[in-house]
């Protein structure tokens, strides 16, 4: 279990200072990934040590930090399981470590445990080629050692699982290259070692291997055709090997994002040169445009930070002949101020006796933010001038406490509303309205409008009179 440290901070007047009985750790639990429904994670009753009954009996309750959960827990018999398969690569992609968050809630007193979930990978994606086949077009008289960019294989594992080497089947004339960019990913080339003769050879069939590191291994294969072209041109060569744009998310659709360029030493028609993508994922495609005449990359569609925050693209340039030449496009996506505070009522009292003391818990709730650095900082208030006051606890979370005696004589119910606004520019802000009815207790004695009553009656009347 970690310490916890706690920061006092000023949420306006109407947040209190102190800071009410919270135990504070943080539990981890690993899983491998595809166990079916019902798959026992843990046992928390023995991991936290705590009483038979205990989890019922303080009306624990599992508050997942998103909208899907994924895991159950029994307060009977303390078993944290599974709801239902989870697919690593479907929830977390390429982010490692895969961790799904949840706090432990207990009442009477109030505890908050954070629990952390670490999704392990398993070997179950082989690697797989964009295309089953493609085509490398090369001049005869191209001198030893020069490059070519090949497609990198894709795989959705990571770690040992993941792609670890590259094998190139065995020729005379070709070499593999790995080489790793400094955004840590690799690309491939082949590399001339021998002069290649139109005459003797106008083709030429390889085939790439990418092999990962799980056990077994799992590999993924493509074909590629060499065509020998004669020596009568050059190749478009680019200002740059490697370009770099730093952009914000949200921009609109249409906006300049970098511009590439390369140049060819042929004269006329040879010279013109045409710009494209080369086998980049769709995802990018639906994302980004590449003007094919100015070589202009601008924004196509959504780019959001909380999805992907860089993207790394190859861009080829053919000339008038054919020949091409290639860089690398590396784009950073900065993150903006796009997402309002998510308030998530987590417990609530509906009715308040009117003789509760203070401190009585009316409502427990949490505030996220999806963004990052201070555009995912929060602060929490609530209306003046009532007798409630917010305390918080920890990770955003947050007591609505009795302050002040209640009087249901006087107000019947309440309409509190939590207002919640984070630190970016501009800000963004969220309410959430809740609820609070006063119930009835006898404290009140039965009150004679008079102290006396003096009366007068005649004598001998009837009885009943």
């Amino acid at each position: 279990m970690e310490n916890c440290f706690w920061k006092r901070q000023g949420l306006y007047v109407i947040l209190s200072f102190s800071f009410l009985r919270v135990m504070c750790a943080s539990i981890r639990f690993s899983v491998p990934e595809e166990k079916k429904k019902g798959f026992l994670v843990a046992n928390v009753i023995k991991e936290m040590k705590l009483k038979t009954g205990e989890l019922s009996t303080r009306k624990a309750h599992l508050v997942a930090e998103g909208i899907q959960e994924y895991f159950h827990l029994n307060i009977h018999t303390g078993n944290l399981l599974i709801n239902d398969k989870i697919d690593r690569e479907a929830l977390c992609g390429q982010n490692d470590p895969c961790l799904l968050l949840s706090q432990l809630v207990l009442e009477n007193p109030l505890d908050i445990f954070n629990i952390e979930i670490k999704i392990e990978d398993v070997n179950d994606n082989a690697p797989k080629f964009w295309k089953n086949k493609v085509e490398v077009d090369i001049p005869e008289n191209i001198p030893i050692n020069m490059i070519f960019p090949l497609e990198l294989a894709q795989d959705d594992d990571l770690g040992e699982n993941s792609i670890q080497n590259y094998t190139l089947s065995p020729n005379e004339h070709f070499q593999l290259q790995i080489h790793k960019n400094e955004d840590g990913n690799d690309n491939i080339y082949l590399v001339l070692k021998k002069t290649l003769d139109r005459e003797r050879m106008p083709d030429l069939g390889l085939i790439l291997m990418a092999i990962d590191g799980g056990v077994p291994k799992k590999t993924g294969t493509v074909q590629i055709n060499i065509n020998v072209l004669d020596n009568n041109d050059n190749f478009p060569l680019f200002s740059k090997s490697e370009y770099k744009a730093r952009i914000k998310e949200n921009l609109p659709k249409g906006t300049l994002v970098i511009k590439v360029e390369a140049t060819d030493l042929d004269l006329g028609s040879n010279a013109q040169i045409l710009y494209s993508f080369h086998q980049v994922p769709e995802r990018i495609n639906n994302l980004f445009y590449l003007n094919e005449i100015t070589g202009d990359i601008t924004v196509w569609g959504q780019i959001d930070y909380e999805k992907e925050k860089s993207y790394s693209m190859s861009i080829r340039a053919t000339d008038g002949g054919g020949l091409p030449g290639h860089c690398n496009v590396l784009i950073e996506v900065e993150d903006e101020n796009d997402n309002p505070p998510e308030v998530s009522i987590i417990s609530l009292t509906n009715a308040l006796k009117e003789d509760s003391p203070p401190d009585t818990m009316v409502a427990l709730f949490s505030v996220r933010d999806q963004d990052s650095g201070d555009n995912s900082k929060t602060v929490c208030s609530v209306q003046m001038n009532l007798p409630f006051v917010l305390k918080a606890t920890m990770n955003n979370f947050y007591q609505l406490v009795l302050q002040s005696p209640l009087d249901r004589e006087t107000v019947t119910e309440y309409n509190i509303t939590i207002t919640a606004i984070d630190w970016g520019s501009p800000r963004l802000t969220s309410t959430r309205l809740i609820n609070v009815q006063i119930s009835d207790v006898n404290d009140n004695s039965p009150l004679f409008e008079k102290s006396s009553y003096d009366m007068q009656i005649r004598e001998n009347n009837i009885p009943g009179f």
